[in-house]
């Protein structure tokens, strides 16, 4: 088991729940919390205490603050169907991740849970560790999760990101990669350069999303630094020289920064722009979806680093040990290669598995029809040949979405 070092936090890592606030898929949509399942038994103490199965059946009740019941319900699902013995329902709760420390701190601080298990990305995950609600679940329960041991790489540096206080469930590269219509662009940019050369002689016909709303546009203003060869791509204050600077110049060309991605794809589809950035899925699933035309083209930059991303499962504190032994079985069942490749979904998190061997032929035939029809066939070399990165450091991301607010977007977009 890979035992990782803890995230690094400062005293305002919490705000990076209100600052991130578009993480959800497109093909989510608020689902309607359709019963309470409070804890039943007695709060875990020590470790010992949590049994290998529950006394009974339990009900769960998830919050998903990420979007993720698109790609890890069918895998809850599954379990459920095939394990009644250990859970008898789930009931789901959609949630923005600023509404997270609200939620959940309230039931932590009464030991009264109502949410057993939290489906979050790296926003919530932080925020939770640093209000300190969540079980530290790879130090107490590491042995009992020994599919984590199966990561690919870099969902495995992922992990490491969430210390002993989340597991990763899905992964994907993530971007950042461009996306264009090809009716309008015919030369397409392989480079930084050539991307600013385009802007300007295509003013209004660019853009992006408000990177603290948006995952395309935080995974391109995270990849530039990488691109463009700064001093450290890791340090967005002392580091990023060359990017601000670029940012600055390509936003003469840009007329607005939208508040989310939603309207950058619908600026896609009605012609308003021609060129944004990407990432693999958010180039496949809104064409899945018929929100984009079937005809929308993307393309990589000739060098470039992946910014990688991940879902994690975290456990509220207090939880009783019957439910701690049923969310262990489920986590370590999610993780195994025919049911994680349920993340392939319709492309959304491309490819979407976290664990070796979950290969497409393990996926769902819907799955692999939407990846077959909608996906593009030089993605998992570019995959394979790329080097990867992880993102920034909770605190280095809430650093660099507040000069971006003050020094690129301001202006032209409205905080909502």
């Amino acid at each position: 088991m890979r035992i990782s070092r803890p995230l690094q936090l400062v005293a305002g890592v919490a705000a990076l729940g209100v600052v991130l606030a578009a993480c959800s898929a497109p093909n989510s949509g608020a689902t309607a919390k359709t019963a309470e399942s409070t804890s039943t038994g007695a709060a875990t103490g020590a470790v010992s205490d949590v049994p290998d199965k529950p006394s009974a059946p339990v009900s769960l009740h998830i919050l998903d603050v990420a979007g993720n019941q698109k790609l890890t319900g069918p895998m809850v699902d599954a379990f459920v169907k095939a394990h009644p013995d250990i859970v008898s329902a789930v009931t789901w709760e959609s949630a923005g991740a600023p509404d997270l420390v609200g939620t959940i701190k309230p039931q932590v601080d009464s030991k009264n849970l109502s949410v057993d298990l939290v489906m979050t990305g790296t926003d919530g995950l932080s925020a939770g560790v640093g209000q300190n609600l969540w079980t530290p679940i790879v130090k107490d329960f590491g042995d009992r999760l020994s599919n984590m041991k199966t990561y690919l790489d870099p969902a495995a540096k992922m992990q490491d990101l969430a210390g002993d206080f989340g597991v990763v469930t899905t992964y994907y590269p993530s971007g950042p990669l461009l996306q264009y219509d090809p009716a309008v662009v015919k030369d397409v940019p392989k480079t930084p350069e050539a991307l600013l050369a385009w802007a300007k002689a295509n003013p209004g016909k660019f853009g992006y999303a408000r990177p603290a709303n948006s995952g395309p546009g935080r995974t391109f203003l995270m990849g530039l630094p990488y691109m463009l060869g700064d001093k450290d791509p890791s340090d967005p204050v002392n580091g990023w020289e060359k990017t601000w600077a670029y940012l600055k110049d390509l936003g003469q060309y840009v007329d607005n920064y939208p508040t989310g991605t939603g309207q950058v794809i619908s600026n896609m589809a009605d012609g308003t722009w021609s060129l944004i950035p990407t990432t693999t899925g958010w180039d496949i699933n809104p064409r899945v979806l018929g929100t984009e035309p079937k005809t929308i083209e993307a393309a990589a930059f000739d060098k470039f680093t992946w910014v990688t991303d991940a879902h994690y499962a975290v456990v509220p504190k207090g939880q009783s040990a019957d439910k701690m032994s049923a969310i262990l079985q489920l986590l370590q069942y999610m993780l195994t290669p025919d049911v994680n490749a349920m993340a392939y979904d319709n492309g959304y998190f491309y490819p979407g598995p976290a664990v070796k061997g979950a290969t497409i032929d393990k996926a769902p035939a819907a799955s692999q029809t939407a990846i077959k029809d909608f996906g593009r066939d030089w993605y998992d070399a570019l995959i394979e040949k790329m080097p990867k990165a992880t993102p920034l450091t909770p605190a280095n991301l809430v650093t660099a979405f507040d000069m971006w607010d003050r020094e690129i977007g301001t202006g032209k977009y409205t905080v909502k």
